[in-house]
């Protein structure tokens, strides 16, 4: 669907197949874990590739695994949506510990409890696992405008649909087939209709302090039922949760995550926004802008430690990214004017921070002061490799 656009994912799934025996790549459907594992065994012929949504596939690793295995040992053997079958974990492990020659399984999978969990404590020292995420600015910058990039969302299907009205249509289908269909595949036993009114729910609190309790009474349930859905959309990469700064400073921190949805398309498709004329007159614009620049930002600052800043006099920071000694700010703003407020400015006071960028839907770089640059996304991007 969308192999002509460069994924750099490609090139480190072809350096860890050569470093470990087995690699896992996850992901959420529809963001292109087949299309690329296919492209991969297509130039590597001593590649089998089984998807094990499909059953005859599926019954080739549930009758007798270890000999359908053992007789292809010589292959890749890509197992697609591994979660299906979580029993083959065990089964690998041995397989791996006779043989560690690299390259032996590509383990691709939808949701990161089954296969994170249990892959990494049973391969753990095994395995290399990588994420796939739906398609990034960095990769569609030649192909695709930033303003329907943030509008359509990551996902192929979406992005390259033919006018806006195909594209929500796409999102929304997306979201009915996830919610009836492929949870329920996952092991996930909650109602379809729950869900998708938590789902809408987070759509409309996206970028705000998360409160379980005070969600669990608008949906007329507990806060435990709260974290359970929450911790089903984390776990199908639907959601984000980002935690705040703890640090030592004498001031009184918000110690309470913020949730955004991991894809703007998606959170546009829950409120109902078709076009950029709808994004521009609702609430929601700034958080969802603010919320693309995050998945962005941190596709790309790989090791980096990431959370938010704020205290309970106002001081507050987007994104806090800290590697070693380096430390970086980034705010958010959804204007083509961009202005910061004094609370931006205390923030940085506090954490000592020297490095920060002002990320704004605009077309060149300017000085905001103080040695703050207010950047483009791709400009922003650039900085991080």
């Amino acid at each position: 669907m969308h192999g002509y656009i460069p994924r750099d994912l490609k090139a480190i799934l072809v350096r860890d197949l050569g470093r470990y025996p087995a690699v896992a790549m996850v992901g959420p459907r529809q963001c292109g874990k087949s299309t690329l594992a296919r492209m991969l065994a297509s130039q590597h012929a001593e590649t089998i590739y089984l998807d094990l949504d499909l059953p005859v596939d599926r019954h080739k690793m549930e009758t007798d695994p270890e000999e359908f295995l053992r007789r292809n040992a010589a292959a890749t053997v890509c197992l697609d949506e591994i979660q299906r079958v979580p029993d083959l974990f065990g089964l690998l492990r041995a397989l791996v510990d006779e043989d560690r020659r690299p390259g032996r399984f590509l383990l691709l999978g939808s949701a990161s409890p089954a296969l994170l969990k249990q892959g990494s404590q049973t391969l753990a020292g095994r395995l290399a696992v990588r994420e796939l995420t739906p398609l990034l600015r960095h990769e569609t910058a030649q192909k695709i405008a930033l303003p329907s990039l943030w509008l359509r969302g990551g996902f192929p299907g979406s992005v390259l649909a033919g006018n806006d009205a195909a594209s929500l249509l796409w999102r929304e289908d997306f979201v009915k087939a996830f919610l009836e269909r492929e949870l329920p595949l996952l092991g996930f036993r909650v109602p379809a209709a729950t869900l998708e009114r938590f789902w809408r729910m987070c759509a409309h609190l996206h970028g705000q302090e998360m409160n379980l309790r005070a969600l669990g009474r608008a949906m007329g349930t507990s806060h435990v039922a709260s974290r359970h859905h929450l911790d089903i959309l984390t776990g199908t990469f639907m959601l984000r949760v980002l935690e705040p700064l703890s640090a030592n400073l004498g001031k009184r921190l918000v110690r309470t995550p913020r949730i955004y949805l991991r894809d703007a398309g998606i959170v546009h498709a829950l409120l109902n926004l078709e076009t950029e004329n709808d994004l521009a007159g609702h609430p929601v614009r700034g958080a969802s802008w603010e919320g693309f620049v995050i998945e962005q930002v941190l596709a790309r600052a790989e090791g980096w430690r990431a959370t938010y800043y704020r205290t309970a006099q106002g001081a507050e920071l987007d994104l806090v990214l800290e590697k070693g000694l380096r430390k970086i700010a980034i705010e958010c703003k959804a204007s083509s004017s961009p202005a910061v407020t004094r609370g931006f400015w205390i923030a940085l006071k506090d954490l000592g921070i020297r490095e920060a960028y002002v990320a704004a839907p605009i077309k060149a770089p300017f000085p905001m002061g103080n040695g703050v640059e207010a950047v483009p996304l791709d400009d922003l991007l650039g900085r991080f490799g």
